[in-house]
């Protein structure tokens, strides 16, 4: 099997060598062909690690004829022609100072290499978008220039709450890109990507003629990775995986897909795996959270602030109109947009009737990926520490000692220092939340029923703990609406040995002060 295996390129963004470098490559030229054919001024954006760079490059390529690093693909059977065109490739993911003046100077650097390529003298005392509308011009008098920006947002991110920092920047990338209507007599096509979808009207103010694909059915699968993809191009490291771990084909074809599938970026619901996670995992052999490691959601948690969102709603799903879903980013009205387009959350259904998508976590590694990040904000910047203590927890629970499982908790919670984001009783839920998240698969949070929503299930290889947390209030309030909604009832007929736990947290004490078990 060795011999079927190409490379994986985890880590590559470069189209050229992964063609030249003999390193896998999904197809998506077919997709290309279609896109370049259909429109000349595009827009789209999909969360971070999820190919975008890649798929700039092997637009490059493409504008450029390089037809030689397509030998072998699905476009050789549809493009004829392989016109040349110049291409100026600019990526902004790394003007992320949060000035005008860093923006200037990692653009600039970027527009002087192309100047040197086009023969032009320096225009360093010219502002970006002067510089680029010369190159346009420069570049497009033969024939027409192709114009990519990647990561077009990275600069305004940054200081996604900082009004004044966000403004200025806002209106720098205003006037770079405000040249492009101008050009168009020189430009053949444009493609423009990021994460976020920022106000059409206050950075492409004169691109009445963007194409936004970013939710459309076409090209959902521009990025990332089918079931199909993963079943025939990948099935080599499928194989192997399924191999080390011990296990067959279709339960190691199943663990990815509950570990990084998921993801759907239009009303199709065409299933899509997030491919650098995918690929670390295929690579390493091992099914751990890469995604996560790869940046801190401090955007996230903020907007979680802002907006006054309960974190535990994500698990059951949220509900998104059409218009709000479309909102840019710096006029939203509630915070789900981001965590889409961020990638937290993903379409999981849309009722046309309504206009509504439902918007959930997509996978396991997404899910403990914001348990972990919020364990810092909730509970203790000593990540490891809460996580021994879960440990903890969790061995007393296997076992069967639930009190002393919940005394271990009660202690762990009240040494905590007091947190000065710690005021109300939402943060005290979460935190309760987070907790007991950490226990993973062998936890349920917000279980919805016939008569209500349990707070918790917790469940064992023999018991099952039915949980309900109050604050501020006794425990006994908790066992009585357990029985008041039936709450064991779907349980009833089932193996395991079943169990009524009431919990009561006190906000003045910032901990567990009091539970009742009754089996």
């Amino acid at each position: 099997m060795a011999n079927e295996l190409k490379r994986l390129p985890t880590g590559i963004q470069t189209f050229e060598k992964i063609r030249e470098g003999g390193f896998l490559y999904i197809d998506k030229t077919a997709l290309i062909y279609q896109l370049v054919h259909e429109c000349s001024y595009v827009f789209m954006s999909r969360p971070r690690r999820f190919g975008k760079s890649v798929l700039c490059s092997t637009l490059k390529s493409y504008f450029e004829g390089r037809r030689d690093l397509f030998e072998g693909l699905k476009i050789m059977d549809l493009e004829t022609e392989w016109r040349q065109h110049p291409v100026l490739h600019l990526s902004l993911a790394s003007a992320k100072g949060g000035t005008v003046e860093d923006f200037n100077e990692r653009v600039g650097l970027q527009l002087s290499r192309l100047e040197d390529e086009y023969g032009l003298s320096d225009g360093s005392g010219f502002t970006p978008g002067a510089r680029l509308e010369r190159l346009i011009v420069q570049a497009g008098k033969k024939e027409k220039a192709v114009v990519i920006v990647d990561e077009y947002d990275a600069p305004m991110l940054t200081v996604l709450h900082d009004k004044d920092k966000l403004e200025a920047l806002r209106t720098a990338l205003r006037s770079l890109f405000s040249c492009l209507k101008d050009c168009d007599p020189y430009l053949h096509f444009v493609f423009i990507t990021g994460i976020t979808k920022f106000s059409q009207v206050s950075i492409f103010s004169e691109l009445n003629n963007l194409t936004k694909i970013t939710m459309m059915t076409d090209f959902s699968t521009l990025c990332g990775i089918t079931q199909d993809e993963l079943e025939t191009q990948m099935m080599p490291w499928v194989k192997r995986l399924a191999d080390r771990k011990g296990m067959t084909v279709d339960e190691a074809l199943a663990k990815l897909k509950h570990c990084y599938d998921g993801y759907h970026f239009a009303k199709d619901l065409t299933d899509i795996y997030n491919p650098y996670s995918l690929l670390n995992a295929l690579q390493q052999g091992e099914l751990n959270d890469y995604w996560f490691d790869t940046g801190t959601p401090s955007s996230l948690l903020r907007m979680l602030e802002q907006f006054g969102t309960q974190v535990m709603d994500f698990d059951d799903g949220c509900q998104c109109g059409v218009h709000e879903f479309d909102a840019p980013t710096e006029k939203m009205t509630t915070p789900m947009p981001f965590f889409y387009q961020g990638g937290y959350l993903t379409i999981k259904d849309y009722d046309a009737a309504t206009e509504r998508y439902i918007l959930k976590y997509p996978n396991r590694e997404v899910r403990n990926g914001m348990i972990g990040a919020l364990i810092p904000y909730y509970i203790e910047s000593n990540t490891a520490h809460a996580n021994n203590i879960v440990a903890d927890v969790y061995e007393a629970i296997l076992g069967d000692d639930l009190n002393q499982a919940l005394e271990t908790l009660r202690v762990y919670l009240a040494s905590i220092p007091y947190a000065e984001n710690a005021n109300s009783e939402g943060h005290y839920q979460t935190m309760l939340y987070v907790v007991f998240s950490l226990l993973g698969r062998y936890v349920q949070m917000e279980v919805r029923t016939a008569k209500g929503r349990i707070d918790m299930t917790l469940s064992t290889a023999t018991d099952l703990y039915v949980m309900e947390l109050k604050i501020d209030r006794p425990a006994s309030e908790a066992l009585e609406q357990i029985d008041r909604k039936d709450y064991l009832l779907p349980y009833a007929t089932g193996r395991l040995r079943l169990h009524k736990v009431g919990i009561s947290f006190s906000t003045t004490e910032r901990t567990i002060t009091e539970w009742k078990i009754e089996n």
